[in-house]
């Protein structure tokens, strides 16, 4: 079986984290120094790096060149060929526990990882727990870890990994040190994207390549997930055929929606969301993406400086249409467009009929 893209591109060093780069920094800092913390606590969007970052806290931990290299130690990366490394790239390392605390969250479970805290590292220096989305553990279960993450055995080091950090106790969180992971933008996803394409010569149009991005939203691990499954065909990936795995229009097509709805052509705008409705796009998926349209529109509209904030999410030809659109667009009927396309958006996710409500928002709209 065939490892999946998302596994064989997992980063190796701290260099490969990619779009998060003080925490880079930081945990570089902390391995030159040989000075890490007894517990972290990773936070932000899915597909982000979080428990990437956290296996890789595990190889500087026990990684056998820098122990015995201290010029190697200066690098502040591990090796990624020592017998430790190796083991934990591949998962089989004894001395790195994964705990999915959505499916063991009560306080029996963490009875259990207590007394498994006595025993002494396998093979390495240190044991690394990784409990993934720890939000998930019971109020009882958060109590039981207190103290021990307050005051871990010395060959124990704890990381925690959330996608919702509000959840998660005061008490916990003071116990830790604290990394948000931000949310990837697409120029970033992109070019590794077009990376792995080439290494795994997969034949893919670049407009198709970008929607792929795009339609990670944010996440490396969900854009790499749909490249994996598109290009099991072995053909050649159009755009046409990235819009059907993933249930929404490319640019181009949101580009020629809102310039009908500029223009205020009423026919136009409804013969385009009904052939975008039959040719089985998601249209939910298609206001968000015209709500984001729109709001980059007006905010153009009043800050043209914002076009170098865009460019990480666009690409040139797409801010000049961005642009060209900002400088002719009435910015207080778009604004009001906006409002009513979020309503629109609400109703359209518990709505039997979800193109309904995104035809009478436009249509109430063009009449004006």
């Amino acid at each position: 079986m065939s490892l999946a893209l998302y596994r064989k591109y997992r980063p190796k060093t701290l260099e490969d984290l990619l779009g998060q780069e003080s925490t880079v920094q930081i945990l570089q800092n902390s391995a030159r120094q040989n000075h890490f913390a007894h517990a972290y606590l990773f936070y932000g969007s899915r597909g982000t790096g979080k428990t990437s970052t956290a296996r890789l806290i595990a190889k500087l931990l026990n990684c056998e060149k820098r122990h015995a290299d201290p010029k190697f130690q200066a690098e502040g990366e591990p090796c990624n060929k020592c017998g430790s490394c190796l083991e934990i790239d591949s998962n089989t390392s004894l001395d790195v526990v994964e705990i999915d605390a959505a499916s063991n969250r009560g306080i029996d479970e963490i009875r259990n990882l207590k007394e498994n805290l006595r025993v002494a590292p396998v093979g390495g220096h240190y044991k690394v727990y990784i409990v993934d989305e720890v939000h998930m553990l019971t109020g009882p279960a958060f109590n039981a870890l207190l103290k021990t993450l307050e005051e871990p055995p010395a060959h124990v080091v704890f990381v925690l990994a959330t996608t919702e950090y509000e959840k998660l106790p005061a008490t916990i969180t003071s116990r830790t040190q604290r990394f948000i992971f931000k949310r990837l933008p697409k120029s970033i996803i992109l070019s590794k994207l077009e990376n792995i394409a080439q290494i795994e010569k997969i034949k893919i149009d670049p407009d198709a390549l970008d929607l792929l991005a795009a339609a990670g939203e944010g996440s490396f691990r969900d854009a790499e997930s749909l490249l994996d499954q598109i290009a099991s065909s072995g053909e050649k990936i159009t755009l046409s055929a990235v819009e059907k795995l993933t249930g929404r229009i490319g640019f181009k097509k949101v580009e020629q929606l809102t310039d009908l709805i500029i223009k205020t052509d009423t026919a136009g705008v409804l013969k385009a969301l009904s052939e975008i409705q039959d040719e089985g796009y998601n249209v939910v998926q298609l206001a968000r993406d015209l709500i984001h349209y729109l709001r980059r529109v007006v905010s153009l509209k009043f800050n043209p400086s914002l076009k170098e904030h865009f460019q990480s999410e666009l690409t040139k030809d797409e801010l000049e249409s961005l642009k060209k659109f900002s400088e002719t667009a009435d910015a207080d009927k778009i604004i009001i467009l906006i409002k009513s396309l979020i309503r629109a958006y609400t109703e359209m996710r518990y709505s039997p009929f979800a193109i309904v409500p995104l035809e009478i928002a436009l249509i109430e709209h063009l009449k004006k």
